[in-house]
């Protein structure tokens, strides 16, 4: 992962990015469970940011968690992602975003396997997948 951190413009990332994924990358959105292209993917690879493609997950970390979303244990390397306070919609979470974009990724639940016990919701429409 780069330790630059990416700075676009508004209408740099509607240019890049789908409506849909600028939607939930840009203004937190988040996509109806048990819709996303990477909910039920279970090829070996490594998940990046779909806004601008750091590597953020291992296919190793993902299980089913039966949440709706892709849910993984862990991040590839703890840097690739940031955490932060959201108390929107009348509840206190931890939102994920990217660490080297800052789009919004999903929350983080202490309620996953072990090794860390935690679940880690992110969003199919926030992710792309690099096979391998």
């Amino acid at each position: 992962m780069s330790e630059q951190k990416i700075d676009k413009t508004d209408a740099e990332w509607r240019a890049r990015l789908t409506p849909e994924q600028y939607a939930v990358c840009r203004c937190s959105a988040t996509e109806p469970p048990f819709s996303g292209k990477w909910y039920r993917h279970k090829a070996a690879g490594t998940y990046l940011c779909a806004a601008c493609r750091a590597r953020l997950f291992a296919s190793e970390s993902k299980y089913d968690s039966g949440s709706g979303w892709p849910s993984f244990f862990q991040p590839l390397m703890r840097a690739a992602v940031t955490l932060h306070q959201d108390d929107s919609h009348g509840m206190r979470r931890t939102e994920v975003r990217c660490a080297a974009c800052d789009s919004h990724l999903g929350h983080v639940f202490p309620d996953g396997p072990k090794p860390t016990g935690l679940r880690y919701c992110i969003n199919s429409v926030a992710l792309d997948f690099l096979p391998g």
